[in-house]
């Protein structure tokens, strides 16, 4: 493969946006657990692998997973992928998990706010496998 064909899904960007119902709080204070991000950043990743290859692909490994922030249910919040790095038959993904809108249960039992400044509350590096 040549350099050229080597990175031509670099810069491929997916975005998941999803709602956390309150069905998925794991611990007090209405706590999501991690995982949640990283399944969603598995979701990214498989469309990613879709529209760049035509093929689900397998994920091989994440790489220096941090949780910077809490996940709350009633939370938006948005995965994004970007491959940063095309090999021959594994891709490197950069994902990120922000909280874009919170659920302010001060306000009212219903009430939620759009963030003006997302919360970036997780991040990953991810190598996925394609045939």
């Amino acid at each position: 493969m040549s350099a050229a064909q080597q990175g031509r899904h670099d810069g491929t960007t997916v975005t998941h946006r999803r709602y956390i119902p309150y069905s998925h709080a794991h611990y007090g204070g209405d706590l999501v657990d991690g995982a949640y991000a990283l399944a969603m950043f598995g979701d990214v990743a498989t469309e990613i692998c879709v529209r760049t290859d035509g093929d689900e692909g397998l994920f091989a490994s994440y790489a220096d997973v941090q949780f910077k922030a809490a996940i709350r249910a009633g939370d938006v919040v948005e995965a994004t992928g970007t491959v940063t790095r095309t090999g021959n038959r594994s891709r490197t993904i950069e994902f990120t998990l922000a909280v874009v809108c919170r659920a302010e249960p001060g306000r009212g039992e219903s009430a939620a706010a759009v963030l003006t400044e997302p919360i970036v509350a997780t991040t990953a590096t991810g190598t996925v496998v394609v045939p």
